[in-house]
């Protein structure tokens, strides 16, 4: 039975804004979008919701999420001054936990991401099955990338061999939703050998493919100079590293990576050239600039993913570094920090000023960055062909967003509301695939008292240990 969704706005993303328009849903799947007249003529007996003074927008996409990370929200404050500190009391805290406490902070944090507008993931994690479970239990879409770790070339086999039987034991969790992919972590915890067997095995099982790259100064280090506490913790374990001399996006490039189109999350430290083969291989970059920030690892250049077309959408990465998994609060960080002047902030060998032919780049506006929530990151994920946009045909991922609080008054551009003046609070509905997860303040598919409960005892063992 088709059902008609209308608002004060309905923003397509793929074509311009409409006033007074209205969507029309039919099982999974968007029927028609346009103006409420034509959709009522259109379909006299579908039934009708009007939401008023709001927005109908496609569901926001979170491109870079550490979902079993939701219990070390405000745990790792102390240590964000020291990188390594960071990493270090995280991996700890993270081996103290059952594959249980990992699924009940997913869940929590699915939840978190749905009452935000979100409806799609992607999510790295240690043990990929837990979030999996917690994904589909609460009813989002997402890619799933079980990690790799293993930075000892002598192992590398091994270490894949490992990842192969991790992907044989989540494959099952897998809906029309739900898929698993594969993460070698990072440039300093994965070798070069084991980089070009993931990446093989990628390739030849048509698996998406997400690393963290170009993050932080102490990467650039490691990978230019060889030297810094990545190297020094490489030596402390016996492991001989040797600098290639180049940036991480040349690494991944000359070993292979590239060629698996993957998700780059961060993608702070990069020039021109790396931007020229992130193009060319149709990577995706999943920018994070809260989590940036919050770590004190720079900012990364925004500005030029947009002028440049790239495949750019946003992540909140783990509330461990932003605190909070809310799209729209990540957007408006987002737009404004890349309007900071040149050299404020900018670790990245790009000036932030000029594209490659000498024009100057221009200020990211609200209507760019909303692109890069829904739309562009479908592309960065490879699920543009039935996410992001609201046409026929496409899969019935919506948020519907109020523009009736004290905070978004008066309202003259919907993009400007959205961005400059909402928050995940705003959001009054989320669907995926045509079913709704939430509304009233209410998530239908998971009981959230208990879930807080457990997240509360889980908590009180990491502090406690």
């Amino acid at each position: 039975m088709s059902k008609i969704y209308s608002a004060r706005w309905v923003l397509p993303i793929i074509t311009s804004a409409i006033s007074d328009g209205a969507i029309v849903v039919d099982d999974s799947a968007i029927v028609s979008v346009g103006p409420r007249a034509d959709i009522q003529s259109a379909f006299p007996h579908a039934k009708h919701e009007d939401f008023g003074n709001a927005v109908i927008l496609p569901g926001l996409i979170n491109t870079h999420s550490h979902l079993e990370l939701t219990v070390m929200r405000g745990f790792l404050e102390r240590e964000e001054h020291d990188f390594f500190a960071w990493l270090m009391k995280l991996t700890f805290a993270r081996f103290k936990m059952t594959d249980e406490d990992l699924f009940v902070s997913a869940a929590c944090g699915v939840t978190e991401a749905v009452r935000a507008g979100i409806t799609c993931l992607g999510d790295a994690s240690s043990l990929a099955g837990n979030s999996m479970r917690a994904v589909n239990e609460v009813g989002l879409r997402a890619i799933v990338y079980q990690e790799s770790f293993g930075p000892d070339p002598n192992v590398a086999e091994e270490s894949v061999s490992k990842l192969r039987s991790q992907l044989d034991a989540i494959r099952p969790r897998q809906t029309e939703l739900v898929r698993a992919g594969l993460s070698p972590h990072a440039p300093y915890t994965v070798s070069a050998p084991q980089l070009e067997m993931i990446s093989r095995l990628a390739i030849a099982e048509h698996l998406p493919v997400m690393m963290h790259a170009a993050e932080s100064q102490a990467e650039k280090q490691f990978m230019q100079d060889g030297d810094g506490f990545f190297a020094t913790a490489l030596g402390l374990r016996g492991i001989e590293w040797q600098a290639p001399g180049v940036s991480t996006v040349r690494y991944l490039h000359d070993h292979g990576v590239l060629e698996t189109k993957p998700l780059l999350a961060h993608c702070v430290n990069v020039d021109q050239d790396d931007l020229r083969m992130i193009r060319t291989a149709n990577a995706g970059i999943a920018h994070c600039p809260k989590s940036n920030a919050k770590l004190r690892h720079g900012r990364a250049p925004f500005a030029e993913f947009v002028a440049q077309g790239l495949n750019v959408g946003l992540g909140s990465d783990s509330v461990a570094s932003n605190n909070v998994c809310d799209l729209l609060e990540e957007a408006r960080f987002a737009a404004l920090l890349a309007r900071l002047p040149q050299g404020v902030g900018q670790d990245s060998e790009l000036d932030g000023g000029t594209l490659p032919d000498g024009r100057a780049t221009e200020p990211v506006s609200a209507q760019q960055t909303l692109f890069a929530a829904t739309l562009g990151g479908a592309r960065a994920l490879g699920l543009d062909d039935h996410i992001g946009a609201l046409q026929a045909n496409m899969a019935a991922d919506v948020a519907i967003i109020s523009l009736d609080r004290a905070h978004q008054q008066p309202v003259r551009d919907p993009y400007d509301a959205i961005v400059f003046c909402s928050s995940g609070r705003d959001v009054v509905l989320t669907m995926v695939a045509g079913k709704e997860l939430y509304r009233d303040n209410h998530v239908a598919s998971v009981d959230e008292e208990d879930l807080q409960t457990r997240l509360g005892s889980l908590s009180h063992k990491l502090d406690s240990a």
